[in-house]
């Protein structure tokens, strides 16, 4: 199976006969051990550090189908590289924008990924409800402000559903975790060590979800809930939408109430809060290993990954914009 690999050092990258060869660079400008990572073990790298390759490189890359997704220093996604368009269909296209175009068919797959989000959010309340923490009242405001969903003829009355969903759900937080105060959501910079972790677990979760609609034929600019913009993949937002909840939350929960991440991994900075590099290890690694968990899915009735989850949702969506199938978001039956 191919993996998902993580380049924290600076450094430079280059092609060894069918092999990737990664010599690291330290903060003296020292040339390290280099690392040697054979080509088909590969599906994505994630880097953290700067990056020194040629567009030989970057043809090579292409030609694998690996995908590169850039942080800059603050930890905020800047951008992707993805192979070209193997999967180009002129009939999905046509399809997507014209299901985009179709205020009643918009407003549809908009309500869904925000039923899915909201459904998944509820699932992590009633879990941690039923652990001795008292998230009744929130897990009631939430349900109530659910069944406003189905009602709503507009996306950005839909959107502000979703951000009152979001706001209560955040106030749980400070119950579920026990030793960091959540506080206020906040984002560019974000203010505290959870906001850090949740801001930094959405980027992963967005690219994440960015590779899998690549490997359909969906086009990544064109989405449903969230408006389409220039020099942004928004469909890959709406997607996220479905898994943050299931992935990023649950991890954040894991890794603060477990003490793996600690105040010593964060970076206390004016006005930001940042993770140190170990601590962005120690997050990526339970990160990708929730992504590698598996469970027995209903239908295909064999064990899937939660990261085959994301693309068999994008699969959904490509046979309801094709009228095979109606789309129905994923929601947690485990």
């Amino acid at each position: 199976m191919k993996k998902t690999y993580y380049l924290f050092n600076p450094g430079r990258l280059s092609r060894k006969d069918n092999t990737l060869k990664f010599i690291p660079i330290n903060e003296q400008g020292e040339e390290l051990k280099p690392k040697y990572i054979p080509v088909e073990n590969i599906d994505q790298l994630y880097v953290f550090g700067l990056l020194d390759a040629n567009s030989a490189m970057y043809n090579f890359l292409g030609k694998n189908e690996i995908a590169v997704h850039f942080f800059d220093y603050y930890e905020n996604y800047t951008g992707s590289f993805l192979s070209k368009d193997y999967l180009l269909s002129g009939k999905m296209l046509v399809a997507q924008t014209q299901t985009f175009s179709n205020h009643k068919a918009r407003i549809g797959i908009a309500r869904s990924f925000i039923e899915g989000a909201s459904f998944n959010m509820l699932k992590n309340l009633k879990y941690y409800n039923n652990r001795g923490k008292d998230l009744e009242p929130i897990i009631d405001i939430i349900e109530n402000l659910i069944q406003n969903i189905s009602k709503t003829v507009q996306i950005d009355e839909l959107m502000g559903i979703e951000g009152n969903i979001r706001n209560n759900y955040y106030d749980a937080f400070n119950l579920i975790i026990n030793d960091f105060e959540m506080g206020n959501r906040s984002r560019q910079p974000p203010r505290n060590e959870v906001n850090a972790l949740i801001s930094f677990g959405n980027m992963m979760c967005y690219s994440q979800c960015l590779r899998s609609i690549h490997q359909t034929q969906l086009n990544p600019t064109i989405s449903f809930l969230h408006t389409p913009g220039e020099r942004r993949f928004s469909l890959a937002l709406d997607v996220a939408e479905i898994f943050k909840p299931i992935l990023v939350d649950r991890v954040i929960f894991k890794v603060l109430n477990k003490r793996e991440i600690q105040q010593k991994d964060f970076d206390v900075k004016l006005n930001k809060i940042l993770l140190k590099d170990k601590g962005k290890k120690k997050f990526i690694e339970a990160f990708d290993n929730r992504l590698n968990e598996t469970i027995m899915h209903r239908t295909l009735k064999r064990k899937v990954s939660y990261k085959h989850l994301i693309k068999l949702e994008c699969y959904k969506l490509q046979k309801h914009i094709l009228n095979i199938e109606q789309y129905k978001p994923l929601k947690i039956w485990w």
